[in-house]
């Protein structure tokens, strides 16, 4: 019976890193798509998404079988509760991706290239994904610290990218619908950067037993 409860915590441990690696790969994929103009990226980021779906299923019927079959110790259920948690943080990630994924067919016959800001920003999302992901694989509550703190630098290049395309706006109405169609997209960035935000939240919780 105990080796059974250690299989399915392990499997649960490869699992939720899957989940996220499925998340960086898909916030790259669109990411480049976004900056390349190349179409052929958005059905990806949309084939990874559906991955990241059933990869939340997968999590749930694991967390759910050891939380009514093999009655978990403390530390345990921390940490079965804290990954119920932040699987949904991870699927609402692939979810914007998607939403991005989307509005790239109104953006491809526009020169991305200058808009370094956004593309910043789509990094350090990614970067703060990464590192929440990698707090998870190692425990440690100090990187998961750093991650959250890096939501500042996410909230601040957005706020940068909202007030350069208002200017532009002004400037260049005709063009109107592009740049709110960008500023859409900068704000699912910064939702993204968000939801790596509460995943780390949630790694610390199971770390600690503490909320941030």
């Amino acid at each position: 019976m105990r080796n059974e409860y250690e299989k399915q915590l392990e499997n649960l441990n490869v699992e939720l890193i899957r989940m996220g690696a499925l998340c960086e790969k898909v916030i790259a994929g669109t990411t480049k798509a976004l900056f390349s103009g190349d179409a052929k990226y958005t059905s990806k980021s949309h084939a990874v998404e559906e991955e990241i779906d059933k990869s939340e299923h997968n999590i749930e019927h694991i967390c759910m079988s050891l939380l009514l079959k093999q009655q978990p110790v403390a530390s345990d259920f921390r940490f079965v509760s804290a990954a119920l948690k932040l699987i949904s943080d991870l699927e609402r990630i692939g979810d914007q991706c998607a939403d991005i994924a989307d509005m790239i067919r109104f953006t491809t016959s526009y020169d991305l290239k200058d808009f370094k800001d956004l593309e910043e920003m789509s990094g350090a999302a990614k970067d703060m994904l990464s590192n929440a992901v990698e707090a998870y694989v190692k425990k440690d509550k100090d990187l998961a610290i750093t991650v959250i703190q890096a939501d500042d630098k996410v909230d601040a290049l957005f706020d940068s990218v909202k007030k350069r395309l208002i200017k532009e706006i002004g400037k260049k109405a005709e063009d109107g619908e592009f740049y709110i169609d960008i500023i859409m997209i900068a704000k699912y960035y910064e939702r993204i950067g968000d939801h790596a935000t509460n995943v780390a939240e949630w790694v610390y919780y199971s770390i600690t037993g503490e909320h941030i």
